[in-house]
């Protein structure tokens, strides 16, 4: 697969994700035996991680490709040992780069049409992260603060944080912004080349997912 650097982008507070692929498609791997639409209109998802864990309840009608997407990333296991590899306080704190390299690379094809903006960025709120119209991924962030201004780019929360904010809140922030930023952050290209092993060397703080699931 062919593909540029990718970057995080903020101009007068925007967050954008941004990077290309040759391929694009609309569905995810095995979608045909699981769609990814049949999901309950509300479910909760625990992340237990390094810092101690935090509750999301998603909300289906919020934006329901978004949440459909989320559900199935769960359940396959994509987020489990990824880390929260962008924390900027008062802002966001983003993760969605698979530990590993090949699970990251398949997924990045996979371009997930937008939903309408029904519910605004604020505090303790989550998006996914784009490049631009129609292109969410895995990529996602908790707004640490209230960011309305994200509504008129795009940016449709699908949940809210509901247990464990504090928890966000403290996630490790140490190493500043990222390289795509010109900070002195980790490297998202590399992070999606590399995997685990480039954070691990690199950004060994950076707070990690033990494990994330879905509750009842």
């Amino acid at each position: 697969m062919k593909s540029c650097a990718a970057a995080l982008f903020v101009a007068s507070g925007f967050l954008i994700w941004t990077g290309c692929s040759s391929k694009t498609k609309s569905e995810a791997p095995g979608a045909s035996a699981r769609s990814e639409a049949k999901v309950a209109d509300e479910y909760r998802v625990r992340f237990d991680t390094t810092k101690g864990p935090f509750v999301i309840q998603i909300v289906r009608d919020w934006a329901p490709k978004g949440a459909d997407r989320f559900h199935r990333l769960v359940s396959d296991g994509f987020y489990e040992g990824a880390r929260f590899y962008r924390v900027r306080p008062k802002f966001v704190v983003q993760w969605g780069i698979s530990s590993d390299p090949k699970a990251t690379d398949l997924w990045k094809q996979l371009k997930l049409t937008d939903d309408p903006v029904k519910k605004s960025n604020e505090r303790g709120y989550i998006s996914y992260a784009t490049d631009g119209p129609n292109t969410r991924t895995t990529e996602v962030f908790i707004n640490l603060a209230d960011n309305k201004r994200l509504d008129s780019r795009g940016f449709s929360p699908f949940g809210q944080v509901v247990e464990g904010m504090e928890v966000v809140d403290n996630l490790y922030s140490g190493y500043g912004e990222v390289a795509a930023l010109r900070g002195p952050g980790a490297d998202s290209v590399k992070y999606e080349q590399q995997g685990e092993a480039y954070l691990a060397q690199s950004y060994p703080k950076l707070d990690q997912i033990k494990s994330a699931r879905i509750v009842e």
